[in-house]
């Protein structure tokens, strides 16, 4: 068998594969509604979770998921769900809950560029997760899983708007301010919960779960409407400084065109793991990233569409271009209610084959 390199910090097995759902898919198949409720009373957040293992359990029970489904787990955050709108409540965006979509994130349009840290931790929004996380605690005597911290950017146009593209050029100094405030506020955000649970960011992919160390992921989904240019001056920074004390790191970049930043994501220290849109370049990014994980995100759009046998060569033909299987996942994220089982049956059975043409042990 071929020896490829291992990432030491990930300890991960080759080829992990996972899959997240979208809120209409677990509306109109079993019936799950996503109100406030969802995210904030414990008894249902307890209940829903353990439902949603049972009908992953069900379906594809076989490829490792819903493991769950037997035990009540005292879960803080979506972990079935692409959901990343907890922060921004925090720093003052208006949120709206939706009964068959993830919440909406309402831009608060701020006219500052300030951030209140402190105001954050005692914002409603925040009040309502101690109390879930306590009432979990109390009953079960532990908490787990994590809650989707978004990032810098993201955040940053939730509360500014579109505003914050022009401050960038404008008032250069006064953005370094502003964004250094928010990396602050995600990093009480997220030690807070690593200290109690051991998890950063199941909750913003969950493939990362096949990782047995915790994968600290910086959600990047609105750096494919800047430059490279703004990039390596406004944010840059930001990765490489969590890069070296919390590692393993991943950058997540779900949009069409993560090769434009590959030269300056291999400016990152240590970035173990790299979170690919549908539409990346796979083959140019594993030339400047040689030694990071690639995510491959499939498309949950075109997946309804595909043929299982296009599914299947589509995965064989990113998996190739990776080039390692042991750097490797694939994942599909927000498929819809579109969408049929054995397309989904395929990710998995494309990803098992792919082991055994390998003969790696799984």
């Amino acid at each position: 068998m071929k020896e490829f390199y291992k990432n030491g910090m990930l300890n991960n097995p080759p080829l992990p594969v996972d899959i997240v759902l979208h809120p209409s898919w677990w509306f109109y198949n079993e019936g799950i509604t996503f109100d406030k409720d969802y995210y904030f009373n414990p008894a249902k957040r307890v209940e829903v979770e353990q439902r949603m293992e049972k009908a992953l359990y069900e379906r594809w029970g076989r490829y490792g998921l819903g493991k769950g489904c037997k035990k009540e787990r005292p879960v803080i955050g979506a972990l079935h769900l692409a959901a990343g709108f907890m922060v921004s409540g925090m720093l003052g965006c208006r949120v709206e809950y939706l009964e068959d979509s993830a919440p909406q994130v309402i831009t608060a349009d701020t006219d500052t560029l300030n951030i209140n840290a402190e105001g954050a931790f005692k914002s409603d929004i925040y009040k309502d997760y101690e109390n879930l996380a306590d009432r979990l605690k109390s009953k079960y005597g532990y908490i787990e899983g994590d809650i989707n911290w978004s990032g810098v950017l993201n955040i940053a146009l939730d509360l500014r708007g579109e505003r914050i593209f022009l401050d960038m050029f404008d008032k250069p100094g006064e953005v370094d301010k502003y964004f250094n405030g928010i990396a602050h506020v995600l990093d009480r955000f997220t030690q807070s919960i690593k200290k109690e649970t051991g998890s950063y960011s199941v909750s913003v992919n969950r493939n990362v779960r096949n990782i047995p160390e915790p994968v600290f992921l910086h959600s990047e989904c609105s750096h494919t409407m800047i430059s490279v240019q703004d990039y390596e001056r406004f944010l840059l920074r930001y990765d490489v400084e969590w890069s070296n004390k919390c590692r393993p790191f991943g950058i997540h970049y779900c949009g069409a065109d993560p090769h434009r930043y590959a030269e300056s994501f291999a400016k990152v220290p240590h970035l173990d793991f790299l979170d690919i849109g549908w539409g990346g370049d796979v083959k140019l990014l594993r030339q400047k990233l040689p030694n990071t994980f690639f995510n491959i995100r499939l498309s949950p759009v075109e997946i309804i569409n595909e043929s299982t046998d296009e599914i299947k060569n589509m995965i064989i033909k990113l998996a190739e271009e990776s080039e390692n299987p042991w750097l490797t996942g694939v994942c599909c994220i927000n498929m819809d209610h579109h969408v049929s089982d054995d397309k989904i049956t395929a990710i998995f059975e494309t990803v098992e084959g792919l082991k055994r043409e390998l003969n790696i042990p799984s």
